[in-house]
Formats: structure tokens, sequence, C-alpha cells
């Protein structure tokens, strides 16, 4: 698949975020084909300095979220750097960032003055909180919001303590829902002529976020019953022990939990009036996990991946990072790139995850630091003399 045929090509993004959020945001929009211009101060993202790497200032953590992008070094706090700024919204479609708002207000960056510059522009701010509450303004990071969010709370009331997921879920998650708003204004934009103000605050989208199934009772007023869903709250919900190791099973439908008490020799349970149907095997869930640990103790991996497999029940083996760089499934459908190294070595990095018409998007090299600067600069209207100051 060639970069013009994605169905992004020919849109502009200036993506002045840093770290995880925006830049993870700003990687699907450049993965779609559109051109995300990654503006950074001198020093670069400070991503670029965390975690192995073959070069300075490509290490993993930058590399993960800055695929397909380009790069210039734009010092911010100069008035020429802002007034090469200028010149690149002029030219844009998009601007994104995860800076707080007032900073961006002392810039003279903010978004009423930039839409001002340009009507057209679709001006995307990824940050901590929503602006018009009392907690806007406050600076963020994902460990934050997942403790404010409810997800830590959740993680506390299944092992004790409050505890973080071993992932940057926050970010992630308002990244690819900031992702989403802005393919939504862009597709105003190229049909109306007219921009947008998006505000993507993580808070508010990890509460939706964790709220979908875990606000369960208190969705009603007066509460039906309290908030967690229960399936996913027991201590129970966890790879079970097999007789050599351990396998991950979700029997859902009643066809489902029918076939495999029957399997194990134990139809009588599909019996049991505490399971019979979806809603008294969520109340009684602990119960009916407990039991299932009970039997699948009883036969190795192999032996319960061939029976569940032959009874259609969703199943899969427990698997390590370096398990999957080795998967057949991910192998055949071609999900790892590979991509030679300054130093010889070879960088190994996912691909784009989504198929359009049966192929997967190209992927190019994270940019190093300022490496399309003066290329985008000159073809933004400076004169040589202004890019070689810049420079």
């Amino acid at each position: 698949m060639s970069l013009e045929t994605l169905p992004l090509h020919g849109v502009r993004v200036l993506d002045l975020g840093a770290v995880l959020m925006a830049p993870y945001a700003a990687q699907w929009l450049a993965d779609f084909g559109a051109e995300v211009i990654k503006v950074e101060p001198p020093a670069g993202d400070t991503t670029r300095r965390i975690g192995p790497r073959a070069e300075p200032d490509m290490a993993s953590v930058f590399l993960g979220a800055n695929r397909n992008k380009k790069s210039i070094v734009l010092d911010l706090k100069t008035d020429a750097g802002r007034e090469a700024l200028l010149a690149l919204v002029d030219g844009a479609d998009v601007l994104m960032h995860n800076n707080r708002p007032q900073k961006m207000r002392a810039l003279g960056l903010d978004p009423e003055t930039l839409r001002a510059r340009s009507p057209r522009l679709v001006y995307a701010c990824l940050h901590g909180f929503g602006e018009t509450g009392p907690y806007g303004g406050r600076p963020a990071y994902d460990d934050i919001i997942q403790g404010m969010c409810g997800l830590a709370d959740l993680q506390g009331q299944r092992s004790g303590a409050p505890g973080y997921l071993p992932t940057s879920a926050a970010d992630k998650t308002a990244g690819m829902a900031g992702a989403i708003a802005i393919l939504a204004a862009v597709v105003r934009q190229q049909r109306d002529g007219v921009g947008a103000y998006v505000e993507v605050p993580m808070f508010e989208n990890l509460v939706a976020y964790t709220a979908v199934e875990h606000l369960y009772g208190r969705h009603f007023d007066p509460p039906k019953g309290p908030a967690a869903y229960p399936r996913v709250m027991t201590a129970e919900r966890r790879p079970f022990a097999t007789a050599d190791g351990h396998i991950c099973v979700l029997p859902y439908t009643d066809q489902h939990w029918k076939s495999f008490f029957e399997a194990a020799g134990r139809p009588e349970v599909a019996d049991d009036p505490r399971f019979d149907g979806v809603g008294p095997r969520t109340e009684n869930i602990e119960a009916l996990y407990a039991i299932v640990s009970e039997i699948l103790v009883t036969r190795t991996t192999a032996e319960w991946s061939q029976i569940l497999q032959r009874l259609e029940v969703p199943n899969g083996p427990v698997k390590s990072l370096d398990d999957l760089i080795a998967d057949p499934h991910l192998e055949a459908v071609g999900l790892f790139e590979t991509l030679p190294q300054a130093d010889g070595s070879t960088l190994r990095m996912t691909g784009v995850p989504v198929l359009i018409d049966g192929e997967r998007p190209p992927v190019r090299m994270p940019p190093r630091l300022g490496e399309h600067t003066r290329e985008i600069l000159l073809a933004a209207g400076l004169s040589p003399q202004q890019v070689e100051a810049l420079t």
C-alpha cells in the first residue's frame, strides 16, 4: 500500500505533543496517511532518552509512539520559533498538543489566537482535566489519572491495596479517544471548511472508560446495586492453573458452559440454578470460577486446549512479550516490522494493527531529532537565512 492511497493522505498535522498521550494519538493519524510533523524543543521529546537505543536520542519508548512522522526543532520560547510555527499553522489542517492550556496561552499559541489566524484549523488539546472544572489546568500523568478514575481502587478491591495497571493505560486510552475526536473534526473540516477546538481530557475519558461496565448498579438513582462488574472483580478471574501450567478460559454462552461441564464430567453443574443463565452466573461468579479451577487443574494445558477448541469454547495460552515475538499467528499476519539500525542491529516494532482494503499500512522509521527542520521550514516560506538562524 502506497502513502498516496492511504485515507488521510493530504492532511497535515502539527504534533506538539510530548511523552505519550498526544504522540500516540498523532501516530494513529500518521499511520493512516496524514503528514504528521512532530515539533520538538531543542532537547527533543524526553522519551527519546527512555530505554535502550541503537543511536543517541532514538530510545525504545520514543520509537513506540512516533513512527511515520517527520521531526522539526523549534524553540517556542523564542519569537523566531513562534513565528516559524505560525508559518506552519497557515498550511496545517490540525494542530495538537498535550501541554496545559495556560502554558500555550502564555506562548500566544492558544486556540483562540490560532483559530483566528486560520479559521479552518482543527486545534486539539489533550490534557489532564477539562478546563471548566475545578481540576482544570492541573498537571497530570498516567499514574495520577489511573488513581483518580477508579482503576487503582478496583485493583485494590481485588488485591487488598490500590494498584496501577502495568501499562500506560490512561495515556493510550485518552490518546486513541483523541485520534477519534480529531478525525471527526477533520471530516467536518473537509466537508464544510470549518475548524474546531477539540478538548480531550484524560480524567473524563478514563472515568468514561472505566464506567462502561463498572458503574453497574450505580447507573440508577437510587442505586440498584454497588458499582463494579462482579465477573471481572472476583479474585478467581485469572488464568487458571492446569496440571502443568496455566490456561485462559472464558465459557460465556449457555451452550459454552453446558459443553464445558459435560466434557469435564460434571454435567450437573450446568443445571445448578445459581449458574442458569448469564445473570445468575454473574451474581455467583466467584463460586462458578472456583468450580472451574477445580476442574482445570486435573489435566494438562495441551489437553484442555484440544478439548476446548473442539467445543469452540474461547481459550488461549498465557504468553509473555518474548513469546509474542515468535507467535505463529503474528508472524503469519505480518504484525512485526523490522528496520535496519545505524549500529548494525535490527529494530523490531509492531506495524499498524489494522488492515485497509486487506493491506497493512506501511511503516517508516521514527524521525531523528530535527531531521526534517530545514526541508519543512523552507517549504513553509521561510528564507534560507531564517532557517539557518533557527537551526
